[in-house]
C-alpha cells in the first residue's frame, strides 16, 4: 500500500472532522445563515461582510477543500489500490458527498423554503456527514491495515529459509 495514499486518506479524514466540528461551531455560534441566507454567495459577494459570515463562509471554504479530498481519495482508491474495501468505503463518501452538498445549501435556505421542518434537514446534514466521515475512517483504517500485511507477508516470504 502506498504510503502516499494512507496519508491522503489519514488527511481526508482529518479535515471531514474538522469540518463536522467547523459545522458545529457554525451553528452554536448562530452563524449558519448570517450570510445573509444566500448560497453559494455571501451577503451579496463572493467575501462575507461580517464576523458570523465569516464563521459560515470558512465552513463553506473547508467544506469545498474537504470534498476535492474526498474525491482524490476515491480517485487513488480505484485507480492504483486491488482492496475492494477501499473501493466501497470511498464510493459510499463520494455518493453521499453532492447529498451533503445539496443538504447544506438547503439548510442555508431552508429558513426560507421550509420552516417548520427545517429541523429535518439540519439532522439531515449531520447524519450525512456522520456517513462520510465513518466512510473515510474506515478507508484510512483499511489502507493501514493493508500496508501492515503486506509487510508482514514481505517479511515471511524474505525470511524463509531456503529448501536444499
Amino acid at each position: 500500500m502506498n504510503l502516499r495514499y494512507r496519508h491522503l486518506a489519514a488527511v481526508t479524514a482529518g479535515l471531514t472532522y474538522i469540518l463536522i466540528l467547523l459545522g458545529v461551531y457554525t451553528s452554536l455560534m448562530g452563524a449558519g445563515a448570517s450570510c445573509s441566507l444566500q448560497w453559494p454567495l455571501c451577503d451579496g459577494g463572493v467575501l462575507p461582510q461580517t464576523a458570523a459570515g465569516w464563521i459560515e463562509w470558512t465552513h463553506r471554504l473547508v467544506a469545498m477543500i474537504t470534498g476535492f479530498f474526498i474525491l482524490g481519495t476515491a480517485y487513488g482508491a480505484w485507480k492504483h489500490n486491488r482492496d475492494p474495501r477501499l473501493k466501497k468505503a470511498t464510493a459510499i463518501a463520494t455518493v453521499f458527498l453532492p447529498t451533503q452538498i445539496l443538504l447544506g445549501a438547503v439548510t442555508v435556505k431552508g429558513y426560507i423554503w421550509f420552516g417548520s421542518i427545517q429541523h429535518l434537514i439540519v439532522l439531515a446534514h449531520h447524519a450525512t456527514a456522520m456517513i462520510i466521515f465513518a466512510a473515510t475512517v474506515a478507508t484510512t483504517a483499511w489502507a493501514y491495515s493493508a500496508a501492515r500485511s503486506e509487510a508482514t507477508t514481505s517479511l515471511s516470504h524474505s525470511s524463509t529459509p531456503a529448501d536444499d
